[in-house]
């Protein structure tokens, strides 16, 4: 073989390079799938028992939308999003980075609260590109719940009782909820320039990050995990000194109908989002059960991103959570099973019993069965093995001598009992018999 030809990429010799998949962005394999499907059909009944429905919006959006929405200085537009020029039209487009943003673009271009408020829910895959550690990656899913076009504390408190009921019904111990009021922008105006004037008269202690966010984005600086820098942040004005009349009637509503539900709160000053739309009531669940990344859900209100982005004025709030985390949290507290949620688990072996079985197999999932019909071959010993492991309740067995009787064999797969056989012509009605309580062997 010549040199050249060694050479040749397109040389068939060659062994093909394993592909894995990109850093931060992890595969669901079928076993996690089946918690995952546990899990959102859980989200799914609970967030239909306080009237939320499926809002879907698109992965990319331009990436205007986020720089407009999120804010210019804010961490994620700066660092973290997943940005790239469109080869064939020159547009400047972005994963999604969160959900918020692209539910308000959606209510402005479809009008959704021209005739009545709405509460909407969307759930799905979020980019960030940061340094992925546990709980934190970079395509990670979210569950997004917001309610467009409400005023007053009310609905500011239904969303956090609701996410109290949430924690119940999972079983979650140890969840403890921090809120806090950010006022409204003219108040953070005011408490920004007095941020601003505290820290340049302490710059010396100031590090690198708080440095650069002095004039960009003081707020932050108030989340600083520094030693060094918490005794001197905790003397910082408050935004509390700078919030009026209406702003803290607001939040004295939120808490005393959180007081009314038996929610116990607890109140952190210092508690600020990261992204420049939020206003009035803002909120976290924290969990120490998942060491340094222990919020598993943040929100609040933002009355004023719908007219930021070119709506007109909507009052809004929400909450997003982030399921990698909530799922580790509920495989530790439910450890739900493994198993797929199966009924019947066809066996079949015979040149003449394939076709049967096929169809069979389509009049029981006619009747409301889930089934899976073994594939591949195998004696009737392996196939066994594999309706066991399938989580199926039943196995229904077919071989030439109840195809010629036109019979099937049924075997519980969980528990005891004998092998039973039944007719082909009534086999739902003697299978749903057998699960619940009703049918009669022939």
């Amino acid at each position: 073989m010549s040199q050249s030809e060694s050479q040749d990429p397109s040389n068939k010799s060659k062994k093909p390079v394993k592909l894995q998949s990109v850093k931060g962005m992890n595969d669901v394999l079928p076993v996690e799938g089946i918690h995952w499907e546990n899990l959102e059909t859980l989200l799914r009944e609970w967030l239909t028992a306080y009237g939320y429905r499926l809002i879907k919006t698109p992965v990319v959006e331009p990436t205007a939308l986020f720089r407009r929405g999120i804010g210019e200085v804010t961490d994620i537009v700066e660092k973290e999003m997943f940005s790239f020029i469109d080869r064939l039209n020159g547009d400047e487009l972005t994963l999604r980075p969160e959900f918020t943003a692209g539910i308000a673009r959606a209510t402005i271009q479809h009008n959704l609260t021209y005739a009545a408020p709405q509460r909407v829910y969307a759930m799905g895959p979020v980019f960030r590109h940061e340094r992925p550690q546990r709980g934190r990656y970079r395509q990670f899913h979210q569950l997004d719940v917001e309610a467009l076009g409400f005023e007053g504390p009310d609905i500011d408190a239904e969303l956090i009782v609701m996410l109290s009921r949430l924690w119940r019904d999972m079983g979650l111990e140890g969840v403890r909820l921090e809120i806090n009021c950010l006022g409204e922008a003219s108040e953070r105006l005011a408490h920004r320039e007095a941020l601003i004037a505290y820290f340049e008269q302490h710059q010396e202690m100031l590090d690198e990050d708080a440095q650069r966010r002095l004039h960009s984005n003081p707020l932050r600086i108030l989340d600083t995990k520094n030693p060094a820098m918490q005794a001197m942040v905790n003397a910082a004005p408050k935004l509390f000194q700078y919030l009026g009349e209406a702003s803290l009637a607001h939040y004295s509503g939120v808490k005393r109908l959180l007081d009314d539900a038996g929610v116990p709160y607890i109140e952190n000053p210092r508690l600020v989002r990261g992204l420049d739309y939020y206003n009035l009531t803002v909120f976290e669940w924290i969990t120490d059960a998942l060491g340094s990344q222990g919020t598993i859900c943040g929100g609040g209100r933002y009355d004023g991103l719908v007219e930021i982005l070119g709506g007109k004025p909507t009052p809004a709030i929400g909450f997003a959570i982030g399921l990698e985390r909530l799922l580790e949290l509920y495989l530790e507290s439910a450890q739900p099973d493994d198993a797929a949620d199966l009924d019947v688990y066809v066996v079949h072996q015979g040149d003449g019993t394939a076709r049967r079985a096929f169809t069979l197999a389509e009049e029981l999932r006619d009747a409301g069965f889930a089934v899976v019909l073994h594939a591949g071959g195998g004696g009737f010993k392996s196939q066994m093995k594999r309706a066991d492991v399938s989580g199926a309740s039943v196995a229904v067995i077919l071989g030439e001598n109840e195809l010629n009787k036109g019979t099937a064999a049924v075997k519980l797969l969980r528990g005891e009992g004998e092998q039973m056989e039944f007719s082909q012509d009534t086999l739902a009605e003697s299978i749903f018999g057998l699960l619940y309580g009703e049918g009669e062997a022939q």
